[in-house]
């Protein structure tokens, strides 16, 4: 079959997010990079559009151009990705999908609780996929997790213990660096920082692997760098539909922590811990039974896990490759969509994900003002 049609939205020169996409959406030969608007700045776009590879008259000036002329081709895009900044997610995803066109959006999928409401059901309603990039539930030995889970290893989920907590924001002379001031500024971050930026990935993660989405949560917010004006470190407490207790803590200024992504999973039979800073490495800890130490790669892992391995055991695995894992999750379906097939079980992130992201990110904010008051974290269509 031929390969799919893909075109991006943002990740222009210097972005960090952008070659990310670009490698994971090629890694398998499924999507075929035809079409960008990739800069706010109209001439850059194009120039760096056409820098990369792509035609002239599909290397756009912004995504107004983009959508105005993809949807009246019959070779168009088959897969949007948004890669833009956290503000303006909304409005274009809503634009695609509207059009028919199939949508993979970075977080936070939108600023409000109500926007996402609002996408879930266009996505719905269009029977379009839209997607959101957390992207780290492709990685192989998540997936692992999340397998082990739903097999019963662990038996009943008891606690789930969830960090991202890094200090590259620790610096308060860094308070009018531009690359760090606007994620602190409620006009263009919204109302969290640090829990919408890092903490929501963790909390994504914790439902992803235990199949639980959190009902409620009490949180305590803090600016440690008094300038700011949202939260640089956060510590969540979380109940989850299916009784298992979560802890979560989330924070720009540990200084010495990198990445600081980390899951742990505790059932009555056994524990569970993994780091995205090792990633080919998952502890498995049996009740009664000693430290196990599963390695990405080798043999009789889960289906999940094998499916997305990418390299040999031994060899590091990277943040692209798990990307390429929710490409290909998605090309799977737009496959099967476009022949006419049942739509796949595939494990990509959908905007009911995001929208249940958006709704946690408003309670963090509600409790976290509040002393810390148990609040629904659930968005209103789920409750």
């Amino acid at each position: 079959m031929a390969k799919l049609r893909w075109g991006l939205i943002g990740g222009g020169r210097g972005s960090q997010i952008g070659p990310a996409h670009r490698i994971s959406a090629g890694l398998d030969g499924a999507f075929e990079f035809v079409a960008g608007a990739l800069d706010h700045r109209a001439d850059e776009g194009r120039a760096f559009g056409i820098e990369l590879g792509l035609e002239e008259d599909r290397a756009y000036g912004s995504w107004q151009d983009m959508l105005t002329a993809e949807q009246s081709r019959k070779d168009r895009v088959e897969l949007v990705t948004i890669a833009t900044p956290n503000d303006t997610h909304f409005q274009i995803a809503k634009a695609f999908l509207e059009a028919g066109f199939h949508v993979l959006c970075e977080k936070p999928m939108t600023m409000t609780v109500e926007e996402g409401e609002e996408i879930v059901a266009l996505a719905g309603k269009h029977k379009r996929i839209c997607a959101v990039n957390y992207g780290y539930s492709g990685y192989a030995l998540v997936r692992h997790m999340k397998a082990m889970v739903a097999r019963g290893d662990l038996g009943k989920i008891r606690l789930v213990v969830a960090e991202f907590a890094h200090g590259h924001h620790a610096d308060a002379s860094d308070a009018d660096n531009p690359r760090v001031r606007w994620r602190y500024d409620p006009a263009q971050a919204g109302i969290s920082a640090q829990f919408a930026d890092c903490g929501i990935h963790a909390l994504h993660m914790a439902s992803f692997v235990t199949g639980q989405e959190v009902t409620r949560l009490s949180a305590d917010i803090v600016s440690t760098i008094e300038s700011r004006q949202l939260e640089d470190d956060a510590m969540v407490n979380f109940r989850m539909d299916g009784g298992a207790v979560g802890r979560l803590w989330t924070s720009s200024v540990a200084i010495g922590r990198q990445h600081g992504l980390t899951l742990q999973v505790f059932g009555e039979t056994g524990g569970l811990r993994w780091a995205q800073e090792q990633p080919n490495q998952l502890y498995w800890m049996p009740l009664n039974g000693r430290v196990q130490i599963i390695e990405r790669g080798e043999a009789n892992l889960s289906p999940e896990a094998d499916s997305a391995s990418r390299v040999t055991i031994g060899h590091a695995e990277g943040m692209p490759l798990a990307f390429a894992n929710i490409y290909s999750d998605l090309a799977t379906t737009i496959i099967a969509e476009k022949s006419g097939n049942p739509m796949p079980t595939t494990l990509y992130p959908t905007a009911a994900d995001g929208l249940r992201s958006m709704a946690a990110v408003y309670a963090v904010a509600k409790s976290g003002k509040s002393d810390g008051i148990w609040v629904d974290a659930r968005p209103p269509a789920f409750r």
